[in-house]
């Protein structure tokens, strides 16, 4: 999941405000300041003091009024420099505060900074609003984009023109006056809505259980020993904590014999935000889909998805919709199978059971182990989370020309951050700092965000600084870490995220990257998702965390052959999330209860009982922590199209994906490029035609 400042806490999402890139200082708060030291800076995060953040935003905004005014106020006549240029350098100082506030937001939120946030997300959301719906701005912006046929500018000159024309005007800006004051006041309201949200949801995830060691039967010990070890942390010696994360759900439910343990870890989980408490997010929920609704009208949009998805690869939401449904059949055809060859295992062990949802990963590993002679508890041994950040290292260097040097001294916001210096062709390109490690205050997931984006400024080049966030369990001292097949691709995915945003070689801040279309931006990660099951990757950093041997032939073979296995599941669990967000979004203004909207959706969809969404719509953060994917989940899948047609041109290559001409054109055509072209055109060049839907019912065996 790609995410920036203004997706993690929330704000200025809605209102679209370009990032900037300037240097300029901000009073004499020091998280406004120019960062300073090595790399052209880097984040002071060893001076942060979250009771500074009030003032800081505050001094923030103050320079940007006045780098706004100084646009606007300007006798000179509006050209691209004087105001595109101009507006795209100012928010320097906005974009530094952000950037340090979304990292404790995510990744060290506490009471004291969530009284802040309550106090600062309606603040801001106004700021946004108040910089889209400047008059005098638009005027001036429109100007230039009116003349754009006679300006000669260079390809990426010309999209930044369009990309921030079009922002202004998506956001309001040639809305009545009625009509903005109105649009403000929604953005503001949900602003609060979207922290509340995340603060509800960040509370049931911080729920532990602590459990016996006889509730817990066929866990593998190095589970046990880093839930014993968090366990005693927490003062309860002898027992063991099994926290409310996926990373600690699907060890339980695949390999605890323990079946009442299972749903007990499994209802946990899947209850988060839906406890008819205080924490309940569902009258939340509703308020959302009001003002959104309400929003887009005033927009002049029917619904909320069609506002979203209008600057997507998809265009309409009903393009989404045809996507997902075509695939959806398919689906659940394979899960009936699935679940049938899992209830055959559990009557043929007299289990005396039908098969339940805290059951599905459990027998699905049975099943596997009797079709493919593999399990999971077969291949954990070898996935050692060390070497695979040493396997996707190489991969990137293999493929790209990256290397990645471990780098000490340089600030970090917590002691499990480790930062690397990126480089490439012999220069320095940017930093990667990993933050590997569940904790009381992080949100759960995982996730890219760029502290900085690249950018080149005055013909200098500013280098990316970027991360990764996840949310595994430490071992116990001297241990390794071990983990899933599913949390190794998902590091190897974040991971792609972050290649693409080291990647990136433009000259404005906002077109760097990941800034793409949100339908697009999951393409490169789930592309390199694919470079985990290569054998090269697999033989030199699969080995087994007692012996040292690498993972053996035969091994490898097995998950080679047992690559589509559970696609049922996998794309059930998925799609269904989709599916409900999308429909959520085109229901309009109708009183919706989501619970009860979740469940008769889903039967009219013929969503197997067997299975929950991914993200059920209480806890579903993607959607309703900000407006980052809301309407937007399909995004995924829409991406996975591209991927696996991708993949299809890495596969007919002689060296695969280490082939250093599709490689090569994968970095020119699509990383290196960030939004200074269509996506579309963009996937043209790289492939000499558009994506074939068909890669994608290939890639999942369903063709």
């Amino acid at each position: 999941m790609q995410m920036d400042r203004r997706m993690v806490i929330g704000l200025m999402t809605s209102a679209g405000l370009l990032p900037g890139v300037a240097l300029a200082n901000a009073g004499g708060n020091f998280l406004t300041q120019a960062w300073t030291g090595p790399y052209g800076g880097v984040p002071p995060f060893d001076k942060v003091k979250i009771e500074d953040f009030e003032n800081a935003f505050d001094l923030a905004m103050k320079a940007q009024r006045e780098e706004i005014s100084a646009i606007t106020n300007s006798k000179s006549a509006p050209t691209f420099e004087n105001t595109i240029v101009a507006l795209e350098t100012s928010g320097a100082a906005m974009e530094r505060v952000s950037t340090l506030y979304g990292v404790w937001s995510g990744g060290l939120s506490t009471p004291d900074l969530q009284a802040i946030a309550k106090r600062l997300s309606p603040k801001l959301a106004a700021f946004g609003d108040e910089i889209n719906q400047n008059e005098a701005l638009f005027q001036r912006i429109k100007s230039v984009y009116d003349k754009r046929a006679s300006l000669k500018l260079t390809p990426e000159q010309d999209r930044l023109l369009w990309v921030t024309y079009n922002g202004f005007v998506r956001s309001g800006a040639a809305l009545s006056p009625q009509a903005k004051t109105r649009v403000a006041e929604i953005n503001k309201e949900l602003s609060t809505l979207f922290n509340q949200f995340s603060d509800n949801l960040l509370h049931d995830e911080e729920q532990v259980l602590f459990l016996s060691k006889d509730d817990l039967p066929g866990l593998s010990d190095g589970f046990l020993a880093s839930a014993a070890a968090a366990a005693r942390a927490a003062g309860k010696d002898g027992l063991y904590a099994i926290p409310n994360t996926r990373s600690a759900m699907e060890p339980v439910t695949t390999f605890c014999t323990n079946r009442a343990t299972r749903e007990k870890v499994w209802r946990l989980f899947v209850n988060r935000g839906d406890n008819a408490d205080q924490w309940d997010n569902n009258a939340l929920i509703k308020k959302i889909l009001k003002l959104r609704v309400e929003r887009a009208k005033l927009r002049g949009y029917p619904t909320h998805a069609h506002w979203r998805v209008e600057n997507a690869m998809a265009k309409t939401p009903e393009n989404a919709m045809t996507l997902m449904e075509s695939v959806w059949p398919a689906a659940v055809k394979r899960v009936h199978e699935e679940v049938a060859d899992m209830q055959k295992v559990a009557d043929s062990e007299k289990a005396g059971i039908t098969i339940a949802p805290w059951d599905y990963r459990f027998y699905a590993e049975k099943v596997r182990k009797a079709r493919y002679d593999l399990d999971e508890n077969e291949i954990k041994p070898y996935l050692q989370l060390d070497k695979l950040v040493e396997g996707m290292f190489w991969a990137a260097g293999q493929s790209y020309g990256f290397g990645f040097k471990k780098v000490e001294g340089l600030p970090v916001f917590h002691e499990d951050v480790t930062t690397y210096e990126v480089s490439r062709e012999g220069k320095v390109m940017g930093l990667f700092y990993f933050d590997p490690y569940a904790r009381k205050g992080k949100r759960s997931g995982a996730w890219m965000n760029a502290y900085r984006s690249q950018s080149r400024e005055a013909g200098k080049f500013v280098m990316p600084i970027v991360s990764n966030n996840s949310n595994f369990l430490e071992a116990a001292p001297g241990e390794p870490i071990l983990v899933s097949w599913d949390d190794a691709t998902t590091l190897f995915h974040e991971f792609g995220h972050a290649i693409h945003g080291l990647s990136s070689n433009v000259t404005y801040a906002s077109l760097s990257g990941t800034s793409v279309a949100r339908d697009y931006v999951e393409f490169p990660s789930q592309v390199n998702e694919r470079w985990l099951s290569t054998p090269e990757v697999l033989s030199r950093f699969a080995l087994h965390y007692k012996t040292k041997a690498p993972m053996p032939a035969e091994l490898l073979e097995k998950i080679k052959k047992a690559e589509n296995f559970n696609q049922g599941f996998a794309t059930v669990e998925y799609l269904s999330s989709a599916l409900i967000d999308m429909k959520l979004h085109l229901a309009g203004d109708a009183d919706i209860d989501p619970d009860a909207f979740e469940r008769d959706e889903l039967a009219k969809l013929g969503m197997p009982k067997e299975i929950v969404m991914r993200h059920r719509t209480p806890q579903f953060a993607h959607v309703f922590s900000s407006d980052g994917y809301s309407a937007g989940y399909y995004s995924y899948l829409w991406a996975d199209v591209v991927a696996a047609d991708c993949s299809e041109a890495f596969a007919e290559a002689p060296k695969g994906f280490y082939d250093q001409t599709v490689a090569g054109r994968m970095m020119k055509y699509i990383l290196s490029v960030g939004n200074t072209i269509d996506p579309a055109e963009a996937y043209r060049q790289f492939r000499g035609r558009d994506a074939d839907p068909a890669a994608l019912m290939r890639s999942r065996g369903f063709a």
